[in-house]
């Protein structure tokens, strides 16, 4: 692996956030880095500062204490950052086409270039044929689907994505998980994933950042040791998994020994496929 590999991508160091004129602490003592082309998954309570993590990296607020650096410097939004929420959040005026058109307009492509790249990623995420459309024609995962190919069509070197895949139905979810993991494998962008599922970080990550509840601290950082790609092998059946996924409740059992609430935390952590967090 060469220096560049090995070099941080994002840095946060000693990152602590309070809100409400401080009176609400947010996150404390915040450490991690995240290297070129990883994908890192934010696994925690709701209040425990996900999302405003992804903000400090996306330079939309800033550190009440420590640093947050972005290939070395204070980050500040840009096209080289680009984000996915729960929501697509598509210009409602603007076809499927013309909401990534707009994106790379800003970048100051060339017309027939932004037309090409447009219509590869629509092909990419299995759109092509809905370019023309309005995003109220299209359902919640399609929409979601043209939210994924904007944000890659500038090609950022990092993506954050806020539990993107939360709302959509379980089928729609597995096939925009295996969409993502295909295109991330393929382009290697830095990668910080928020999700409440369990299963879904270690399908997805090369490591996993278990944060506690409120004010939000670090309660682990777990290496993902999986083959990739994961796209075409999918690893739910190996052991291997299977270990990490016990590991992790084992984690969060102790949280609950610790002070939070299991009741809290099985609402936090849902887990369809097996018994309530109170019966581990």
């Amino acid at each position: 692996m060469n220096d560049a590999a090995l070099t941080p991508l994002i840095s946060l160091r000693g990152v602590g956030k309070s809100f409400k004129d401080g009176q609400l602490l947010a996150l404390q003592g915040i450490s991690f880095d995240v290297r070129p082309g990883e994908f890192v998954s934010l696994v925690g309570p709701s209040g425990c500062g996900k999302t405003t993590i992804l903000r400090l990296i996306n330079g939309l607020i800033a550190p009440d204490e420590g640093e947050v650096l972005v290939k070395g410097h204070p980050p500040v939004p840009n096209l080289d950052l680009a984000m996915v929420f729960q929501s697509a959040r598509l210009l409602p005026w603007r076809t499927v086409a013309g909401n990534i058109d707009f994106v790379l307009s800003l970048r100051g492509l060339p017309r027939p270039e932004r037309i090409d790249r447009v219509l590869a990623l629509l092909g990419a995420v299995g759109l092509r044929d809905f370019a023309d459309a309005y995003p109220h024609e299209l359902s919640g995962g399609m929409q979601q689907r043209v939210g994924l190919a904007r944000a890659l069509s500038v090609e950022p070197e990092v993506l954050l994505m806020d539990e993107p895949f939360a709302a959509l139905d379980a089928m729609t979810r597995e096939t925009l998980r295996t969409e993502l993991l295909r295109m991330w494998s393929r382009r290697r962008m830095a990668v910080v994933f928020v999700t409440h599922d369990i299963d879904e970080a270690i399908l997805l990550s090369q490591r996993i950042i278990l944060l506690r509840p409120r004010p939000g601290r670090i309660e682990e950082i777990v290496p993902v040791d999986l083959p990739e790609p994961r796209w075409q092998h999918d690893p739910r059946g190996q052991p291997a998994f299977a270990d990490l996924r016990a590991h992790l409740w084992s984690s969060i059992r102790a949280m609950a020994r610790d002070g939070a609430t299991l009741e809290e935390l099985a609402r936090a952590f849902p887990d369809p496929d097996g018994p309530g967090l109170a019966d581990r």
